[in-house]
């Protein structure tokens, strides 16, 4: 199982309207499965931190393991991209969605997340675990 960074940033941050459901969430799965991020969430994630450590430990506490991204899922990512352009996409984070996407696609991971539109819409066999609106 896969963890976008929306959610995580959400626990870190204590987000007034999405803390409480990612803390539940992160911890109901927890328990029974490995919870995975790949290169693109660390990254993304390592932004509010000032060290390394501080990343690290902040994955740990929530039990995590960084995964990197297998080689078809990147591959997977430059297509939808392109897909995405040629439909006249224009958003910025698209780009690293595909990275997560593709990675939850080829591994066979549910992913939990918030952003559901570009996820459903370009990875439709992906389980999203999201909120429910």
């Amino acid at each position: 199982m896969t963890v976008d960074s929306g959610v995580l940033l959400d626990l870190f941050t204590d987000d007034p309207k999405w803390g409480d459901w990612s803390e539940s969430i992160l911890g109901k799965y927890g328990q029974t499965n490995t919870l995975f991020i790949n290169s693109i969430v660390y990254t993304e994630i390592s932004i509010g931190f000032n060290r390394i450590e501080e990343v690290d430990n902040a994955v740990e506490q929530v039990s995590a393991r960084v995964l990197e991204i297998p080689r078809e899922a990147l591959f997977l990512a430059g297509k939808v991209f392109f897909e995405y352009r040629r439909n006249h996409g224009t958003k910025n984070s698209t780009l690293p969605d595909c990275f997560i996407g593709a990675h939850a696609a080829v591994s066979s991971f549910d992913l939990i997340t918030r952003d559901t539109a570009r996820y459903k819409t370009y990875f439709p066999n992906v389980n999203i675990i999201h909120p429910q609106m």
